[in-house]
């Protein structure tokens, strides 16, 4: 048997003494690192599943299947099927706030490049009749495997906050749709309207283990709109016996750049891109019609109704130009309409501190400046007044990817939508951890 030397015992006792000694927030950032540490490989098994199974919006039933399942075990309150396939689970645990945290579970109709060896082979068809591959390259994967983990941990931790929590798995933002579907749908029937709308989002700016949090103006608000011009189709070879519905389109799409630049305030952050023209089916055919799809993007509302306006100004005037007769008029149909991200400022400067001892203070960034790129989780407080949002960057990128940003303001070769675009695998764990810190600050027991 051997004798511990007089050295040994004043060690131990004083790392016992130090683990004692923990503040109240370095012991609960602990505990939350032990929580996450322990369950990170099966969220990144979880991960890996999820994408190579991804699911078009609206259908998207496996997935929802899986959160409606991990959010019962953990002890939520659990309904499905709200606008469609979303799901909702609610943990009432006491008196407090009510905090909702949303996690969008579709994927894009996109075929992968990434090479992965999880990679998706899906195809499917969207809902618009489109046949074609599937992917998760937004990182919905990501966000719902954040929400597993993050049930698991808030439930886990139930003794360290008050209030109530809903998690909600949300179909259809690449539609623009999903999240103002569940309200339509009855979303506030049997769930409590909450004061904070929480939301993430993976961003290759920002490496995996990192996240940003910007304030103020964060996302775009963004419409769809189809715009179909009517022509007088008929042979290749005799176009001045038609009216040619592509010539019309061709000029349309030229004259809407100069909505942008000679038309509306140039201190006005606006996009308009036409993102698709359908007509036609041979070269020697002149069709009857063309419907482009448009995409705006906007902060301010009477920006965006000008463009609209302007739209519809210029195509009724090519079609006159051009002799289309009244009753074949160009036709308008706004497909999807939603608000921009605008962050609550004080969410925002309480969440910060609590970001930096999770995940470290070099490991937090003021957020990318305001984008022009969309999100729907803000329709969800739509019919809720003076609602608060806190939208939060989780990086996903390879570490040098941060240095050419913040250096040289190169973006990663492969942002969200691209075929390449790749979740890096440390971020699983970290988003878990980001979400929870923030949600456990939101629901911190007050004396």
């Amino acid at each position: 048997m051997r004798v511990k030397s007089k050295l040994e015992f004043p060690a131990a006792a004083a790392l016992l003494l130090g683990a004692l000694c923990l503040s109240p927030a370095l012991a609960e950032n602990a505990r939350l690192n032990q929580l996450v540490s322990a369950d990170e490989p099966r969220l990144v098994e979880i991960f890996k599943k999820l994408h190579a199974n991804p699911e078009l919006s609206m259908q998207e039933t496996e997935t929802a299947a899986l959160v409606a399942k991990e959010l019962k075990a953990n002890g939520f309150e659990v309904q499905t099927g709200i606008g469609k396939t979303g799901v909702v689970g609610i943990m009432k645990n006491g008196p407090g706030p009510v905090i909702m945290f949303r996690a969008d579970m579709d994927a894009l109709p996109l075929k992968e490049e990434s090479g992965l060896p999880y990679a998706s082979s899906k195809t499917g068809t969207t809902l618009d009749g489109l046949k074609s591959s599937i992917a998760h390259v937004c990182g919905h994967d990501a966000h719902v495997t954040w929400l597993i983990g993050v049930a698991k941990v808030m439930a886990a931790q139930k003794g360290n906050w008050s209030g109530t929590l809903i998690l909600v798995g949300q179909p259809a933002e690449e539609a623009y749709n999903g999240a103002q579907g569940m309200v339509k749908d009855g979303l506030y029937k049997n769930t409590p309207e909450p004061s904070v709308i929480f939301a993430a989002h993976t961003n290759p700016v920002w490496p995996a283990g990192a996240v940003g949090m910007g304030q103020g103006r964060r996302m775009a608000g963004a419409d769809g709109l189809n715009v179909t011009l009517k022509g007088i189709g008929g042979h290749g070879s005799t176009p001045h016996a038609s009216i040619d519905p592509i010539v019309m389109a061709a000029q349309a799409i030229m004259a809407y750049q100069t909505i942008i630049s000679r038309r509306i305030d140039q201190t006005e952050p606006v996009v308009l891109t036409v993102g698709a023209i359908q007509s036609g089916t041979v070269g020697n055919i002149i069709p009857d019609s063309v419907t482009m799809r448009l995409s705006i993007r906007w902060y301010s509302a009477s920006a965006r109704d000008q463009i609209i306006t302007m739209v519809k100004q210029m195509t009724d005037a090519i079609a006159t130009g051009s002799g289309v007769p009244k009753d074949r008029m160009p036709e308008y149909e706004n497909t999807s309409s939603i608000t921009p991200v605008i962050n609550d400022d004080g969410l925002v400067a309480a969440m910060r501190p609590v970001l930096e001892q999770t995940l470290g203070k070099e490991k937090v960034y003021p957020g990318v400046p305001m984008q022009m790129g969309s999100e729907d989780f803000q329709m969800l407080g739509d019919p809720i007044k003076h609602v608060k949002l806190l939208h939060m960057e989780v990086g996903v990128a390879k570490p040098e990817v941060v240095k050419g940003f913040l250096e040289k303001g190169t973006m990663p070769p492969y942002m969200n939508h691209h075929p390449k675009f790749q979740v890096e695998l440390p971020a699983i764990a970290a988003g878990v951890k980001a979400n929870a810190a923030v949600l456990l600050e939101l629901l911190k027991k007050t004396p």
